[in-house]
């Protein structure tokens, strides 16, 4: 039955667990003299009972003891609690002293294998247990506030994303009038316009245009983490597929003094993919290409086959990115900062969405590319999505 030492306030709890009375003892007395209290077990199965009722900041364990029901030699009971407690998260985080009779480095190495933070050889000194309990305590305390500091981030970050998908859904209705009244005024449902006005409109509807495919990734964004994203997956050809992309994007082609090329192999595969997802990856991408070129661009669609499906790439001759934001660029709000890229205002989001997408059908995405030379995103897809991939209900 483990027991409490003395009253000492706020003083750390230490929990001493060994079946030798005298060993029990030397170390109650030499913890009480440094300022600390002490909860005492005398086996495998009350040492694991006492961390899991009274909490203690750190754990000093023999390694042999009555191990009881733990299923263990007594000779190992120690290691058995060791590695019970650092698997259940309630304990996890207790640091765990080992006192051992031996230097042996096989014992050690169990030790370190169950996840002990020390050691403690006997006899041991007060000063020396005095450093290594002091040490780890200021270890854990730090490891604790970082916790803290870490559980109130992502509440912070709930909150901020449950706001933000609040205020996008809003602005998804009023955004759909205005680009149903631009085009009913495009095709002169109220009156006729000249060309100058029509060139003004189709601009303005081209916008609206981006704006609500960043509505959407910001909702498709929030639907994938939370992986409440259910695939609806079809045929889908791939030189069908880029060809719808290219006619889809022609208009802003010719706006921009924009090329665009498809070139795909006979051999390249038909895949079963949510098709309204995969053409919203390859049309950010697009549209990634032709917003950070300062000029006209030159854009490649690729497909081919692949080991694990197809293989689809995106090549442009725009800027190209710098190294180390070739990883960054598919992390959410991330936006290259290159002297090279002209300033555009971006969300950050459009490349996070087409990773998210993309994982959520079992592939994977990545980018190679040179500051100065263009950059080609690689996209590759399995022929049918992976049940259970990141982000995607089961089908």
């Amino acid at each position: 039955m483990a027991a409490i030492s003395r009253d000492a306030g706020s003083s750390p709890l230490i929990l001493v667990a060994d079946d030798v009375e005298a060993n029990v003892e030397l170390l109650v007395d030499q913890l009480a003299t440094l300022g600390f209290r002490t909860v005492v077990a005398s086996d495998g199965p009350s040492a694991i009972a006492a961390c899991f009722e009274h909490r203690p900041e750190l754990a000093i364990l023999d390694v042999s003891m009555p191990a009881l029901d733990l299923g263990v030699p007594d000779r190992d009971a120690g290691y058995e609690v060791c590695r019970r407690l650092k698997k259940d998260p309630r304990t996890s985080r207790i640091p765990i002293i080992f006192v051992t009779a031996t230097n042996d480095t096989a014992d050690r190495v169990k030790a370190i294998e169950a996840g002990a933070d020390d050691f403690l050889t006997k006899p041991h000194h007060r000063l020396v247990l005095n450093a290594r309990v002091r040490s780890l305590l200021k270890l854990k305390g730090a490891t604790d506030a970082l916790e803290e500091s870490l559980k109130r981030l992502r509440e912070l970050t709930r909150v901020r994303d449950d706001l933000m998908k609040m205020i996008v859904h809003d602005l998804k209705t009023p955004l759909t009038s205005v680009l149903a009244t631009l085009e009913m005024m495009r095709d002169g449902d109220f009156g006729e316009m000249n060309e100058r006005q029509g060139r003004a409109l189709s601009d303005a509807e081209a916008k609206a245009e981006d704006l609500l495919t960043l509505i959407e990734d910001l909702l498709e964004v929030a639907k994938i983490e939370e992986q409440s994203i259910t695939l609806n997956p079809e045929p889908i050809a791939p030189a069908a597929l880029l060809a719808e992309i290219v006619y889809d994007w022609g208009l802003r082609f010719r706006q921009e003094g924009a090329t665009a090329t498809t070139d795909v192999t006979d051999d390249a595969p038909v895949i079963r993919a949510d098709k309204m997802l995969i053409k919203r990856v390859f049309s950010n991408l697009v549209q990634n290409a032709i917003t950070h070129s300062a000029g006209p661009v030159a854009i490649a669609l690729k497909a081919r086959p692949d080991t694990n499906g197809i293989l689809i790439t995106v090549t442009d001759n725009g800027p190209g990115i710098p190294d180390e934001y070739q990883d960054l660029i598919f992390r959410k709000f991330e936006r290259v900062r290159s002297p090279n890229a002209p300033r555009v205002r971006s969300s950050g989001l459009g490349l996070t969405f087409c990773r998210l997408a993309v994982e959520a059908h079992g592939g994977r995405i990545w980018v190679k590319s040179t500051e100065g030379e263009g950059s080609t995103f690689f996209v590759q897809l399995p022929l049918e999505p992976v049940a259970g991939a990141k982000g995607s209900k089961p089908l």
